[in-house]
């Protein structure tokens, strides 16, 4: 495994360093790094339903989409952020344990009791201290993850539109209740020292002498990925647009967000968003809903592999949401 040393907190640029390694490192990768204030959106997320955009403007608080599915989150200096990609042969399937046991591990080394929660978090004492996910590019998986050291959990709290439905389903009040620092475990150390930590844990699990900076070659091509797609409005914001119907339900896999445009009662436009995983991009699944008509037994055989898409989800589900 090579491990790299990110010093970069620009959002833009660490979100395309993702990207970047997921498309051009052959082997397994590990890499730490922390983000400036950002939100960062699921990859199906409706960028205008999640974000309270008038609180990040004014504060200053970058928007940046990411490649996978799941919810939005809020990253700051005090936020530690952590990334695995692996040949997808060692991971052929979604598995977010193989992934958070090595870090739970790690805090619990600390006196951190860390324990997985969930489809995607790492909890400690009830409180949520960290939240993943995945995507499948290619021949690789990539896992991400964030780590709430001393993070500005107001500043969270204020600029995240949860879904009451998501709160009322965990049994939870607000936002700023559900989630903890770990600081609260840890008052001797602080996120730079708990970085070290990590990488040092790290480069004894993977058996490499240090991590290594990215390379002259490797900077450059971050930093036109950055400019071409992350930083751009139309990745960020411009997949959000007005539909004639939108319809949306929570199921245990996730929200799902389903907007669709009709004539004569066949499907002209489709947009499935949500805080769902997936193995494939949704928007596979959206081009093949195009043309049908809105009946239950033509939907059904374009939803059959639905759960490539949205996984857990079964082509009833979908068809469902299209209140037939």
């Amino acid at each position: 495994m090579k491990l790299y040393l990110n010093e970069s907190t620009d959002p833009y640029f660490n979100l395309a360093a993702e990207e970047y390694l997921l498309d051009t490192e052959p082997g397994e990768v590990f890499m730490l790094w922390r983000n400036e204030r950002a939100v960062i959106l699921g990859r199906n997320q409706n960028a205008y339903a999640e974000i309270n955009r008038p609180v990040a403007e004014e504060r200053g608080i970058a928007v940046v989409r990411r490649l996978t599915g799941g919810g939005a989150v809020f990253h700051d200096l005090g936020n530690l952020n952590f990334t695995f990609i692996v040949p997808r042969e060692r991971c052929p399937e979604l598995d977010f344990a193989r992934f958070t046991v090595p870090v739970a591990e790690a805090l619990k080394k600390l006196g951190v009791p860390a324990e997985i929660s969930g489809r995607n978090d790492l909890t400690a004492d009830g409180k949520k201290i960290s939240g993943n996910a995945q995507c499948v590019r290619g021949n690789k998986v990539m896992h991400h993850g964030t780590l709430l050291f001393s993070a500005d959990l107001t500043a969270m709290a204020d600029v995240l539109r949860v879904d009451p439905e998501k709160m009322r389903s965990k049994g939870i009040g607000s936002v700023r209740s559900r989630v903890g620092n770990l600081r609260d475990w840890l008052p001797d150390m602080d996120v730079t020292g708990f970085k070290r930590y990590l990488e040092e844990s790290f480069l004894s699990r993977s058996g490499a002498d240090r991590a290594v900076p990215f390379s002259p070659e490797q900077t450059a091509g971050i930093e036109r990925l950055k400019r071409e797609k992350y930083a751009s409005w139309a990745w960020n914001w411009g997949s959000s647009q007005a539909y004639g119907r939108t319809v949306r339900k929570r199921f245990p896999y996730g929200g799902v967000e389903l907007s669709f445009d009709s004539e004569h009662g066949v499907l002209t436009a489709v947009r499935l968003q949500g805080d769902y995983f997936g193995k494939a991009s949704v928007d596979e699944l959206e081009r093949a809903l195009l043309g049908c008509r809105l009946l239950r037994d033509e939907l059904l055989p374009r939803l059959s592999a639905v759960d490539r898409y949205i996984h857990g989800a079964s082509p009833e589900d979908i068809a469902a949401m299209f209140e037939l």
